[in-house]
């Protein structure tokens, strides 16, 4: 077990596994800026209880930085999952994803159903759902690629992490904050602008029409301070035909690091239904 570096489609990724391999499998994806490091906490809480394989996404953490922005795309990085998988043996899991890496789960899902057991979506979107507002974001997210490229690394940190979206992680603890803004550093700016133009939510399909087509088991987590997404949420449940949506007091955008073990407890009772 622990880091593991796998060669798909010429490129390397980066993956941590942990606990017994006969227990059921949880797969965690990583949001914007981050990488396996933000899974370490709900890993830990979850020794003895499920095997978990967290994934750093392409441009992000230890995985490999493609030069060409199309490898990034939502096509490229859910068909390079699925050989992962292959590789990695794993045929049926639970894939967890959080805002950027829930619309990466959400993605895959969606194109390769039969590995999913069950679906967690924290904090994430299906899309935009119209060509007007994802061809704005497209310019709003080359906007923000080209700041990563130009300015000074810790001037866009300090920008990312001042946005009103990740307001209610002001009030964690200090090594909280410590470790959530080490992992945002610790990262290659140019990785993070191929993300943002290849995967970006102005780039990736919208998902809002095939909700009604999917049948395994969606399970919607969202932060009760975080208004947007608890919006999104309750619009996706009303499409998904299998769903459970549990929204988590007292948390914003990232419930998985500001609240960990109630993160946690949602993940173990859904993998380990009493």
């Amino acid at each position: 077990m622990g880091s593991e570096w796998i060669s798909v489609n010429g490129h390397s990724m980066h993956v941590r596994r942990n606990g017994d391999p006969a227990l059921p499998v949880v797969v965690f994806l990583h949001g914007f800026t981050g990488s396996i490091a933000t899974w370490r906490t709900i890993s830990s809480l979850l020794e003895g209880k499920v095997h978990t394989v967290a994934i750093d996404l392409w441009g992000h953490g230890l995985s490999d930085k493609p030069d060409n922005s199309s490898d990034y795309s939502m096509e490229k990085q859910t068909a390079d999952l699925e050989q992962l998988f292959n590789q990695l043996g794993l045929t049926k899991f639970t894939l967890v994803g959080y805002s950027m890496g829930g619309r990466t789960a959400l993605g895959y899902a969606t194109s390769y159903p039969k590995r999913i057991h069950r679906l967690v979506l924290e904090s994430a979107s299906p899309g935009l759902k119209t060509e007007t507002e994802r061809s704005e974001r497209k310019r709003n997210d080359a906007k923000l690629a080209n700041r990563l490229l130009h300015e000074p690394y810790l001037d866009f940190v300090d920008f990312w992490e001042n946005l009103s979206l990740f307001d209610s992680q002001k009030s964690m603890s200090k090594k909280q904050k410590e470790d959530v803004r080490k992992e945002r550093l610790s990262q290659d700016p140019h990785g993070l602008a191929n993300s943002l133009i290849g995967i970006g939510t102005g780039s990736q399909p919208s998902y809002w029409e095939v909700l009604t087509e999917q049948r395994y088991p969606v399970i919607l987590v969202t932060g009760s301070l975080d208004s947007k997404f608890e919006a999104i949420a309750l619009e996706m449940k009303i499409l998904l035909p299998n769903v459970q949506h549990f929204s988590v007091k007292n948390a914003g955008h990232a419930i998985h690091v500001e609240k960990p073990e109630e993160f946690a407890t949602i993940i173990n009772e859904i993998v380990n239904p009493k």
